[in-house]
């Protein structure tokens, strides 16, 4: 009984890392996260970005804690965000906010169910989360269709601000698909863990698929206080 209830305590502990933002909004690495979005906002002046694709070269990168926390603080400033697991090979959303994933993405993909009757409600004030759902034979075709046109119109309806958590791009071709439907894509990259030639084989194949690339996020970068530094620039 007592390593199931430290096992239960382990989860609960990893989940409130993963969502600092949330948990602990003071930390300097929240503030990361905040700085993150201003750039985001700046980097487009005449109208305001609204679909951001999160993506790395390989996995294990932090790509997926980066989108979820993005989706945060973006829900934070008051805007109405809707976070999209849209990695349909290894989903995770449904881990990070402890949801259901009976029905998600693929089932409002496929018209069984729609946008509004598959969100998941959050703990987050106007943080709404698409799980997965099903793990379908064909995640690209999936992406590429256009259900997925129509879908991201719907999207763009009901929300304020849409963030796509996908797979590695070196993996498949789904991050690719999708960026070349999004107003913009960031690529996440770990310290000491990323090749430096599969981070530009990674950005060659985005920039190929017409993404607009806005920059690299580095993270997983020690310093001193043991914090965590995340570094967003230009690409």
């Amino acid at each position: 009984m007592a390593r199931k209830k430290n096992q239960v305590n382990d989860k609960t502990l990893t989940v409130k890392r993963r969502l600092v933002a949330h948990t602990n909004p003071k930390l300097p690495v929240a503030e990361q996260y905040r700085t993150i979005r201003s750039n985001i906002q700046f980097s487009s002046l005449d109208e305001d970005i609204r679909s951001l694709v999160m993506t790395s070269a390989g996995p294990g990168e932090g790509k997926s804690t980066t989108a979820a926390n993005l989706a945060i603080v973006y829900a934070q400033q008051g805007k109405r965000v809707l976070l999209v697991d849209a990695d349909l090979r290894k989903p995770t959303a449904h881990f990070s906010f402890r949801l259901e994933n009976h029905i998600g993405f693929t089932n409002v993909l496929t018209k069984k169910t729609k946008l509004l009757d598959a969100v998941h409600q959050t703990d987050i004030p106007n943080l709404l989360v698409l799980t997965s759902g099903p793990i379908p034979p064909n995640p690209s075709e999936l992406l590429g269709s256009k259900n997925m046109d129509e879908l991201l119109q719907t999207m763009y309806d009901n929300f304020d601000f849409i963030v796509f958590d996908t797979p590695p791009t070196l993996a498949v071709t789904d991050a690719q698909v999708l960026s070349n439907k999004a107003e913009a894509t960031i690529l996440v990259v770990s310290s000491g863990t990323t090749d430096r030639n599969a981070a530009q084989k990674a950005k060659e194949l985005l920039t190929n698929a017409k993404a607009k690339l806005l920059g690299v996020i580095l993270n997983n970068r020690k310093i001193e206080s043991g914090d965590y530094y995340y570094y967003y620039g230009s690409n």
